[in-house]
């Protein structure tokens, strides 16, 4: 028996979409992403940028022998055996202050009075430091040194111990020589760096820029802090989070909170904010919704991709470029949001600065509670960890609206997809999300 075949019975069945697994998207973002070129700044505004090269110092520091102390630059042989009762009695031929120019000479029987931070003369081998002295007073006691003015002092002074040769000297390049290196391609320059390179005499470095990353996030459904909230409405958190998260990473953020579901409006953003990114962060409009209009507008900007991570919470991920600048799109909830901000904007942000370090830690630490996962996805749950026991507990429940929990964690504990299940006492991974 023969009959005819439906074009129907040969339609195939469209394949699922691709589930991403959470290494696959974070290798996938991170190989479309390059550190930022070098610039050269002025100092304070390189603060908290990495170097792009090594730094040698052209000059000696100290760069020229100067006292450390307040005092008297004399000759150790002119001090040999002296004692209060038996002091020996030198004759002032000048005072130096630091940033003199001319220096007197020091011979035999002769001191010269100096400030701290000042040359040490030709002829002094040491500095004894005011207290040792009668401070010029002619009393010969050493008490009266810090309290003699300068118009009672004598053109002698009395040198109450003996000084050893060097003593109370900083030595020309006892800090640093010229020519060594104080400073490695990729150092984090941070207030102590700054002044180094200042002491050096380098007005400007040459550096990775800190990248410029604008946070929006979207929903009708958002309003600012302090404002009235309506029915249906909730405050915007997670424009606040994510724009201090990224400057806790490094980066110049840009808040730009409460971008309604208006595709006209977005695009307005989008146009007006593009100028001054590096990097553009979303939160909000990545799931599959009649209102999500982020898709909808950043495909007409340039060639994202939306897709689904084998992850909780944070399934729904989007990464692509608009008109160039890479742009991350994170799910609404805060959870989700802050949880995939740490995973995969960090390291971003971190791999444009050149940071050598772009992940946040991982250590192993006992878990004190029961957990359960879902079958398939790797598990991102709040936490607490104690590192002076190596104990790890969770924080809060599994819903990726609890804020409250968040906030009172200091590491994520992650669950591998393959288990659905971890007992009390098990060793997990726990991603630290502070140091």
């Amino acid at each position: 028996m023969t009959g005819t075949t439906s074009d129907s019975c040969c339609e195939e069945t469209p394949a699922p979409p691709r589930m991403w697994s959470v290494d696959e998207h974070l290798a996938d973002v991170l190989s479309d992403v390059v550190p930022l070129p070098p610039i050269e700044l002025q100092l304070l505004d390189a603060q908290g940028c990495r170097l792009a090269e090594d730094v040698s110092s052209e000059v000696d520091l100290p760069p020229f022998d100067n006292s450390s102390m307040d005092g008297y630059a004399v000759r150790t042989t002119d001090t040999a055996g002296a004692t209060e009762q038996y002091p020996s009695v030198l004759t002032v031929v000048g005072e130096i202050a630091a940033g003199a120019g001319e220096l007197p000479k020091v011979g035999p029987g002769q001191t010269a009075r100096i400030m701290t931070g000042a040359p040490v003369p030709p002829g002094a081998e040491a500095v004894a430091p005011v207290e040792w002295t009668d401070g010029g007073s002619g009393t010969g006691r050493a008490a009266d040194a810090m309290t003699a003015a300068p118009a009672d002092r004598s053109d002698e002074v009395r040198v109450l111990r003996p000084v050893t040769e060097g003593a109370h000297i900083r030595r020309r390049g006892s800090d640093l020589s010229a020519g060594e290196r104080v400073l490695e391609a990729g150092a984090l320059l941070g207030p102590t760096q700054l002044g180094l390179l200042a002491a050096i005499g380098r007005g400007t470095v040459r550096v990775r820029p800190r990248p410029r990353v604008v946070v929006l996030s979207t929903g009708s459904e958002l309003v600012q802090p302090g404002d009235p909230v309506g029915p249906g409405q909730i405050s915007d958190s997670n424009s606040f989070t994510l724009t201090a998260a990224a400057q806790d990473a490094g980066a110049i953020a840009y808040r730009v909170g409460g971008v309604p579901d208006d595709a006209s409006v977005l695009r307005a953003v989008l146009e007006d904010q593009l100028g001054r990114a590096d990097l553009i962060v979303t939160s909000g409009g990545v799931s599959v919704g009649a209102y999500d209009v982020v898709k909808e507008v950043f495909a007409e900007y340039g060639e994202m991709d939306f897709r689904r991570l084998r992850m909780q919470p944070g399934k729904p991920q989007g990464f692509g470029r608009i008109q160039g600048t890479p742009l991350l799109a994170l799910p609404g909830n805060p959870v989700s949001s802050y949880i995939s901000f740490e995973l995969f904007v960090r390291p971003v942000i971190r791999t444009m600065m050149g940071a050598p370090d772009i992940h946040r830690p991982v250590v192993r630490a006992v878990c004190t509670a029961d957990l359960r996962s879902p079958a398939g996805r790797r598990q991102f749950l709040r936490g607490w960890y104690s590192p002076e026991d190596g104990e790890v507990a969770p924080v809060g429940g599994e819903g990726s609206h609890l804020v409250g929990a968040l906030a009172r964690a200091n590491c994520l504990i992650a669950v591998p997809e393959d288990e659905t299940s971890v007992a009390a006492g098990r060793t997990v991974d726990v991603v630290l999300l502070t140091g």
